[in-house]
């Protein structure tokens, strides 16, 4: 009679042990782990992609990723029905923000499908936005996009109202804007192309990585020139001699740069904003 083998470990077992060992320790060694196994045909560019993105989605905060007040789209608490709607087709969004401009507060958030369903069947009568509205999460600047995510998913919540640190409307975040950081950018028939630099409004700004440097150079008065690389993704990576992981900083022709979204390939999104004296002894 043979003996009793032992019981064979399941395949994934053993193949997670090949590329995540038990002593795996910080991230670029598990950066590398998922680089060998792109390489050995393991996953595909794209699973590793989005493998990296859930794990960078931990170390941003929500200033990173919101859309600031500047271009908030909110609806004045004293609006018509036909000026809703109007604002409602303009926009093509599906949710909305009521804003109290005497208090400069949010109330809620109304979406238009309650609008649609309120002309659907009350077409003559003026659209009480009070019946239908819905609780606005509040979140603050500085909370993990981890985190935010999960509190989404607790409150059945698709957006959340942004606060700066003294309590005032700082932007918005959508669960989109989330899930966006982790698979890319999810577009559909509505989307419009962006600005390439978005301005927060207390001297950051949001910058697409493949902005060119004639761009750059006319937003923000510089005068940077190169023969070597044409956008502001290849000076970066000039100024650091290599791909930057997110949340790399560095100065560089009086302007700081922080890496905020970036793949094993490229650098998609950056911050920026004139160089001080602070952020030139952080840097040091």
């Amino acid at each position: 009679m043979s003996e009793d083998k032992p019981p064979s470990r399941p395949f994934f077992s053993k193949l997670f042990d090949k590329f995540f060992p038990k002593t795996l320790k910080p991230r670029a060694q598990l950066m590398q782990a998922l680089e060998e196994a792109e390489e050995n045909l393991v996953i595909d560019p794209h699973s590793r992609s989005v493998i990296e993105g859930a794990l960078q989605v931990e170390s941003l905060k929500v200033r990173d990723v919101m859309v600031p007040r500047s271009k908030m789209i909110m609806i004045n608490s004293e609006a018509t029905t036909k000026s809703l709607l109007e604002i409602m087709v303009a926009s093509s969004h599906s949710r909305f923000p009521i804003h109290n401009e005497e208090q400069d507060s949010i109330l809620g958030i109304v979406l238009a499908k309650d609008l649609l369903a309120h002309m659907a069947h009350h077409q003559e009568d003026e659209f009480n936005y009070r019946e239908y509205l819905r609780d606005a999460l509040s979140v603050p600047e500085s909370k993990p996009l981890g985190s935010l995510l999960r509190e989404f998913q607790q409150n059945k919540s698709h957006m959340a109202i942004v606060l700066d640190e003294y309590g005032e409307i700082a932007g918005l975040v959508t669960i989109e804007d989330v899930i966006e950081q982790i698979v890319g950018e999810i577009e559909d028939e509505h989307d419009k192309e962006e600005d390439n630099i978005i301005d927060y409004g207390d001297g950051r700004y949001l910058l697409q990585a493949n902005t060119t440097l004639s761009e750059f150079n006319e937003f923000f008065d510089a005068s940077i020139m190169s023969d070597d690389y044409d956008t502001v993704a290849g000076l970066v990576i000039s100024g650091f001699s290599y791909l930057p992981e997110q949340l790399s900083e560095i100065n560089l022709h009086g302007f700081q740069f922080k890496v905020l979204k970036t793949d094993n390939r490229r650098l998609i999104l950056l911050e920026v904003q004139h160089e001080t004296l602070e952020n030139q002894t952080k840097l040091k």
